[in-house]
């Protein structure tokens, strides 16, 4: 069958589904950590280059981006109970927009899904290298070895997966809520956090202005604040795995905005007070936590300090391979990726053909850059231009699922709706409209544009 869009439609039978079924079991909790653990990462590093434009200039984009996750997370917490799909954004912008609007959702989507972990494993594996001392090198065979470990601990099963889920996300936050406890007594805000002065220079006393570099230093630093939340929209891929998703989702939903939004604005707050180092130094930093721990204990525990850095990475790294599976496993059981794709193991009822494919192109795209550009450029082109990709995916994406909710509201309003948003209809639309203004000063940054095109 086909439909005036264009789109062509095959009929399928029961078995078809029962090929592609998914086990149930995440509870509100499982939820949290799921949403927590993705994002976390972005509270370990990342966020700090930001701090180039002076810290009240990152404060206010903090606030402004939290208010456009607040948007989104909310009117995701509608959307999920009502349609309880697996495909998450693919399947509320193909309700609301049709087949075309599913698939450049779902197609964005994708591209975060896939790039960010291995983005994150690049991370994970140079850190590791010089805890323990590899060559250059050997990078290669430390992304191998994560991705072998944390794919199958999420082919085993979803228990398992969940189970881990929780272990290293809890294990995350306790590292951040360590370093709060343990900055307190060395913080000197007004000496350290404001020592960025107007255009950007080093004041050596402290003590600047709040925006340094005025309203344009506040939207310089937007698509840094997203660092603090990107990849809680995930949440929704894991509805046909909840115990019961209408009452769940929406708790696990903003239970996980909510703690990302206390640790967002107590790391902004700790890290560049910290004596020593300061916002003018840690917005040139790469481990900027890791540097806060060394000016409250010295660098004789470094090693041991850099292995709870990479907690944060490992936990992002292990939630986002579960959603890459279920999103490219979403994608080909409505037929947009080859069919096989969505076939799910025997007994243990997870995508693994999914997340196997999508973590071997993900594999092939660094080892391509790695061996073609050598390993220097390789690298920064990894930690970059890659990156900068999977930002802009996850961009369009939060537009395209604003605007499904505001489509939703209009083309069905009598859909049962366990949660309705609070934020209403203006809650979607501020989200679009940061979205936007967020998109357009990540596209002003040339290596940005790189990645998108």
């Amino acid at each position: 069958m086909s439909d005036t869009q264009g789109v062509s439609y095959n009929k399928v039978d029961q078995g078809y589904f029962d090929k592609r079924g998914l086990r149930r079991y995440a509870g509100v909790w499982s939820l949290w950590a799921l949403g927590v653990g993705a994002v976390i990462s972005g509270h370990f590093s990342g966020w700090n280059l930001g701090l180039a434009n002076g810290w009240g200039s990152m404060l206010m984009a903090t606030i402004i981006i939290a208010v456009m996750y607040l948007g989104l997370t909310f009117s995701l917490a509608e959307m999920s109970p009502a349609l309880p799909h697996t495909g998450g954004a693919y399947s509320f912008a193909r309700t609301a927009m049709g087949p075309w609007g599913g698939f450049l959702t779902g197609l964005s989507e994708n591209v975060e899904y896939v790039l960010t972990p291995a983005v994150i494993v690049y991370f994970i594996s140079s850190y590791m290298a010089g805890i323990f001392g590899t060559a250059p090198a050997y990078l290669p065979l430390w992304w191998v070895g994560f991705y072998i470990v944390f794919v199958g601990l999420n082919i085993v099963g979803v228990e398992l997966s969940f189970k881990v889920t929780v272990v290293i996300t809890l294990l995350a936050l306790a590292c951040l809520v360590v370093f709060w406890v343990s900055a307190l007594p060395h913080i000197d805000f007004a000496r350290w956090a404001m020592n960025v002065g107007e255009g950007g220079a080093l004041l050596p006393e402290g003590r600047g202005p709040l925006l340094p570099l005025g309203l344009s230093g506040v939207l310089a630093c937007l698509p840094f604040a997203v660092w603090l939340f990107l990849a809680i929209e995930q949440l929704p891929l894991a509805a046909e795995e909840s115990v019961d998703p209408k009452r769940d989702m929406p708790r696990g939903i903003l239970a996980g905005i909510f703690t990302l939004i206390v640790s967002a604005f107590m790391i902004l707050w700790l890290n560049p007070s910290v004596a020593g180092i300061g916002s003018h130094q840690l917005a040139k930093s790469g481990e900027p936590l890791l540097d806060g721990f060394k000016a409250i204990y010295g660098d004789g525990i470094a090693k041991a300090l850099a292995l709870v850095a990479v907690l944060g990475l490992v936990a992002s790294f292990h939630t986002i391979i579960f959603a890459k599976g279920r999103q490219i496993y979403s994608l080909s059981r409505a037929g947009y990726f080859p069919s096989v794709l969505s076939v799910t193991h025997g007994s243990r009822k997870t995508p693994h053909l999914a997340m196997m494919l999508g973590s071997v192109l993900a594999l092939a795209v660094m080892f391509v850059l790695w061996f073609t550009l050598g390993a220097d450029k390789g690298a920064a082109v990894i930690g970059g231009t890659l990156l900068n990709m999977a930002v802009f995916g996850a961009m369009f994406s939060y537009i395209m699922q604003a605007l499904s909710f505001i489509r939703l509201r209009s083309k069905l309003p009598q859909m049962e709706r366990p949660y309705r948003s609070p934020l209403g209809v203006p809650g979607a639309a501020l989200t679009v409209a940061i979205a936007v203004v967020t998109l357009y000063f990540q596209l002003s940054d040339p290596l940005y544009r790189d990645g998108v095109l």
